[in-house]
């Protein structure tokens, strides 16, 4: 795979894991859409990898309190703030593992692989999302998450499956419309994410052991350094801009895209 290709699909993938707007649905529309090669599932661990580690460096303080509270947590022990910032995290993660393995095992994942399904993904969940945002309230911040909210939030986030959808947008809509303020949404929306990824790079890389060559290792290296830094200015930027503005201007992007495709598709 040449160094252009690597460089693109690292830099969709990076930019769009953490932005509302889709990563998988973008990954799925570059080949369809523009006659590259398929990827495979090497390069998607890979840029996997790199997009975990920059949410993980990012908020390095909160992952090392979680991680200390999951030691905590499996001694049976919810005593700390650690421990409780992990058990809502593993209360948040659970519906999305279920709903992914039946989806695997069904063979639905296949089905929802299309551009019609992504277009109408990105329209209706865009506008779902600006709802959300224009209604919820901001009183809550990401220290007054509790088990119910993580496990509302986790219920939204197994949608996510879908292609189209956003795992941090309708993580981020949940919430928005549960009350947090925008930023501690999108923190807690980014937290949800290291184990969800985690996860989902797990089941893939099982499905590749034994099948990557030196090639195809080479690539992933670079396809996951690539990713790395995308994603942490991705979110760096975003973070950053929460402060001062809303999510219409990702709603604007996911209108726009999902008309386009939608037109696309049944043209």
């Amino acid at each position: 795979m040449s160094l252009f290709h690597l460089f693109i699909l690292a830099l969709v993938q990076g930019l769009t894991e953490f932005l509302p707007v889709s990563s998988s649905g973008h990954l799925i529309l570059l080949p369809t859409l523009t006659g590259m090669q398929d990827q495979g599932q090497v390069i998607d661990v890979a840029v996997h990898v790199g997009t975990l580690l920059a949410v993980i460096l990012y908020f390095w303080t909160d992952v090392r309190i979680a991680a200390a509270g999951t030691l905590r947590l499996m001694q049976g022990r919810v005593d700390t703030q650690g421990a409780f910032l992990a058990l809502c995290l593993a209360i948040a993660t659970l519906p999305v593992i279920l709903a992914g393995l039946a989806l695997k095992l069904s063979g639905l994942d296949d089905m929802l692989r299309s551009v019609a399904v992504i277009g109408w993904t990105m329209l209706i969940f865009g506008l779902v999302l600006y709802w959300a945002d224009r209604t919820g309230a901001e009183v809550r911040e990401a220290s007054d998450w509790t088990l119910r909210h993580a496990l509302v939030m986790g219920l939204w986030q197994a949608v996510a499956l879908i292609p189209g959808t956003s795992r941090s947008g309708i993580t981020i809509t949940a919430a928005r419309q549960l009350g947090y303020k925008r930023t501690d949404a999108a923190k807690l929306a980014m937290l949800m994410s290291i184990p969800t990824i985690a996860a989902s790079g797990v089941l893939l890389g099982a499905e590749v052991v034994g099948s990557a060559d030196l090639q195809a290792a080479r690539d992933g290296a670079i396809a996951a350094a690539l990713a790395f830094v995308s994603a942490l200015l991705a979110l760096a930027l975003m973070m950053r801009l929460l402060r001062s503005i809303s999510f219409t201007p990702y709603v604007i992007y996911r209108v726009i895209l999902g008309v386009i495709l939608l037109i696309y598709a049944y043209s």
